[in-house]
């Protein structure tokens, strides 16, 4: 809408002087003193003490976990390392550690200490004569505080 803005600029009037320069001459609007002391009134009548608001706790709250997390990785290294309070899981490739940790908070309700990421190259695979690849993947291990504990299998 700026484009209509330009439209209602008034434009300076321009004065030629004897010397045959033009000056710019401003046109300058009128202003009632008698508008700007009824406003003052209102202003110092409306006077208000000022609110005082208190601050929300911060939720740390991640809607979109399940484009982070993919699967809890279970594999022998993985129910040795749950005696130390570090958990693997499976991540998509674009995923960061900050993200992950969010996701992990979110989903388990616990504290997350530190997350390490891994990123599992592909590797050529054979069958009979047919070559292929098997896809590569992201893992993190998540350390959590001691005392709290993930239930990855049900018992």
């Amino acid at each position: 809408m700026k484009l209509f803005d330009f439209f209602k600029k008034k434009k300076p009037a321009f004065v030629k002087t004897t010397a045959g320069k033009e000056k710019k001459k401003e046109v300058k609007e009128k202003v009632k003193p008698k508008e700007e002391k009824k406003e003052v009134k209102v202003k110092k009548e409306a006077k208000k003490p000022p609110k005082v608001s208190v601050p929300k706790p911060k939720e740390k709250k991640i809607d979109l976990a399940w484009k982070i997390l993919e699967k809890p990785h279970i594999s022998e290294k993985a129910t040795d390392l749950t005696k130390q309070n570090k958990y693997i899981f499976r991540v998509f490739p674009k995923s960061n550690k900050n993200q992950i940790k969010k996701a992990v908070e979110d989903i388990y309700k616990i504290d997350v200490l530190d997350v390490k990421i891994i990123k599992i190259p592909r590797k050529k695979k054979m069958r009979g004569r047919v070559s292929g690849w098997k896809k590569g993947y992201k893992k993190a291990i998540v350390k959590i505080k001691e005392g709290q504990k993930i239930e990855l299998l049900p018992r």
